[in-house]
């Protein structure tokens, strides 16, 4: 009798054995199921969020199928089970090992936005509020609020943003980005000044900044921007009005439909740099690295006018009468086109 108790213990215990060596074969395979989803899936683990919650999510999303076996991976391989709150984007391949591996990780996906050179404050307050997974904290606020809120000394924000390619997680907000950059803008500007050009005729950082966001609404050739410059300075050292259109498109605000006529050019606004001599009150735009450094740094000449030349580029003159000729040139050009 004992010894049919101890045959059956141990045939209890092979077969026990046996089970939980091919459960431990299913759990393994079911961590090398393929991702099966297409296109950019991705999923968001919230603060509180269960391992089998996660995988309810992963189900939910046809990134993986359905296994009895998924809830048991905490059994042979607890370190993939240790999830991070965090939004991840799920690769198009791999497996649900690598899908884990990932969570577990923490390197949420990086979404990015551009904030354009040569853009205004309201274009980058419209481009943020439809930027994916950005919390809109700026909603209802005013510029100066939002000057506040960023640590900015200053109540219109114009020109005091750099453009750049910015990098965030999701649940970032937009007065973080806001306030990034505001710093790196406000650090390339400190830098660019005191190692500005002593000659030129700006006397503080933010006259530099006035006219470097002139440079950048003017040209977007590179090598152009320290010519341009070079013209800005040459009329203002001479006390000559700086006549640039942009500021006069920027001073119409609203009215600006387009098209800038004679009459637009003699109608007195603070920016109007046709009727008033030296820099408007504020920049004009979002200038880049480049339009900063060309502001404190132009190049020599002894331009004073310069026009669109219809390729792309600009024609510089030293005198009115030259500046007319390539005026009528460039008019040539617009005719034949």
């Amino acid at each position: 009798m004992l010894k049919k108790l101890v045959i059956a213990v141990v045939l209890m215990g092979v077969m026990a054995a046996g089970w939980l060596g091919w459960s431990y074969q299913q759990v393994k395979a079911s961590l090398q199921q393929p991702v099966t989803h297409d296109g950019e899936v991705f999923v968001t683990v919230s603060p509180g969020t269960s391992f089998r919650g996660l995988l309810n999510q992963l189900v939910d999303k046809e990134i993986v199928p359905p296994s009895q076996w998924t809830r048991w991976i905490y059994r042979i391989e607890p370190e993939l089970t240790r999830i991070k709150t965090g939004t991840y984007q799920i690769p198009g391949s791999g497996t649900l090992r690598d899908v884990l591996a990932l969570i577990t990780s923490g390197k949420e996906h990086q979404f990015a936005i551009t904030l354009v050179e040569g853009g205004r404050f309201t274009d980058w307050l419209d481009q943020l509020s439809t930027a994916p997974e950005i919390v809109h904290q700026s909603d209802g606020m005013s510029e100066a609020e939002i000057a506040k809120a960023i640590g900015a000394d200053t109540s219109k924000l114009e020109g005091y943003l750099l453009p750049e390619t910015y990098h965030y997680t999701s649940g970032t907000t937009d007065l973080e980005l806001l306030k990034r950059a505001y710093r790196q803008m406000t650090s390339l500007l400190d830098d660019a000044w005191e190692t500005r050009d002593k000659s030129i005729p700006l006397k503080t950082p933010y006259e530099a900044l006035i006219m470097a966001s002139i440079i950048e609404k003017e040209t977007a050739v590179d090598d152009e921007r320290t010519v341009v410059s070079s013209v800005f300075m040459n009329r203002l050292n001479k006390n000559m009005r700086l006549q640039t259109d942009p500021t006069v498109i920027y001073g119409m605000g609203d009215k600006y439909k387009g098209n800038i006529r004679k009459r637009d050019l003699r109608t007195p606004t603070p920016y109007n740099t046709y009727t008033i001599f030296g820099l408007p009150p504020t920049p004009i735009a979002m200038p880049s690295k480049a339009s900063v450094l060309a502001a404190v740094k132009p190049e020599e000449s002894n331009y004073y006018y310069f026009v669109a030349d219809g390729k792309g580029g600009h024609k510089f003159s030293k005198t009115l009468s030259e500046h007319n000729r390539a005026v009528r040139a460039y008019l040539r050009t617009l005719k034949k086109k």
